[in-house]
């Protein structure tokens, strides 16, 4: 008998399955299309290079921990761009993967973009998206495995601006919404802020807001650094916990360091990661 011939047809099967399975889960924030611009919900999105654009049906796309790294605590994850396209690739997929190797599982966000020429979008719609997404998660906490008390958000640059529309607002949901998902609160349990761009920089910071961490470049051609600072005097002055980086030299939108020559650039990831274990955010549950 001749196996050689299923063996060949497994051959090429196996790796298109394989495939199948690594390619990441995608959530729509709203089944039918964010509220007001239902109809532009198949509108197809813009990718090329490290970008996305044209996004009119925001989503959440999922990288799970490994199982046997785990340890309950979620991210949300919001990449810049400048409200006119996401950075999706090296401030999305690339830092969902380094929380994946510190067992947290995270959710990029892929949101509207005001900026983008010819959008009919604001950037109360990015709020709207930003706030959607936290309660998406929290109500998708038990399929993941995630604690909904553990759920933070990470932004870079105009995600950093993101993150401050959600992080200094008591983030009640409504009680009688009608669908669920809106009756859940939507305020991060904590914040990680990189490179943050100057809008939305609240005039006193909570004193209830969740731990923080900051990082920021000296020499950002955008300001940014003097943005985190800020941010920094404002958690201190309201007793909020928040650990501070300022790099001397790294420009902005370094990413996740791994591009860039200075050493201290490259470490900041690993700054993170010992910040989240000293807040007990690696524990397994």
């Amino acid at each position: 008998m001749n196996f050689r011939a299923p063996r060949l047809v497994l051959a090429l099967i196996c790796p298109l399955a394989a495939l199948a399975q690594m390619a990441p889960e995608v959530i729509p924030l709203w089944s039918a299309g964010a509220p007001g611009f239902e109809k532009l919900r198949d509108q197809p999105e813009e990718a090329k290079d490290y970008w996305v654009r044209s996004v009119n049906n925001p989503s959440l796309t999922v990288y799970p921990a490994p199982r046997d790294k785990a340890n309950g605590t979620a991210v949300l994850v919001v990449p810049g761009g400048g409200f006119r396209e996401l950075v999706f690739n090296a401030e999305g997929r690339q830092a969902a993967e380094f929380l994946n190797g510190l067992g947290i599982t995270a959710f990029a966000l892929k949101y509207r973009l005001p900026r983008q020429e010819h959008s009919p979008y604001t950037m109360a719609n990015v709020r709207e998206d930003a706030v959607r997404a936290m309660r998406v998660i929290r109500s998708r906490s038990a399929a993941y495995g995630v604690d909904p008390a553990r759920v933070g958000i990470l932004g870079f640059s105009a995600g950093g601006v993101v993150v401050k529309m959600v992080a200094f607002d008591r983030g009640d949901g409504d009680p009688s919404a009608p669908d669920p998902v809106d009756r859940l609160n939507a305020r991060p349990n904590f914040e990680i802020i990189v490179y943050p761009g100057k809008e939305e920089s609240p005039a006193v910071v909570p004193a209830d807001t969740g731990p923080a961490f900051l990082v920021a470049a000296n020499d950002d051609e955008y300001g940014c650094d003097l943005a985190a600072l800020d941010l920094f005097e404002k958690f201190r002055a309201s007793k909020v916990l928040v650990e501070a980086h300022f790099i001397e030299r790294g420009k902005h939108a370094f990413n996740m360091g791994d591009r860039s020559k200075y050493a201290s650039v490259r470490e900041w990831p690993h700054l993170m990661a010992n910040w989240l274990g000293d807040n007990g955010l690696l524990k397994k549950p």
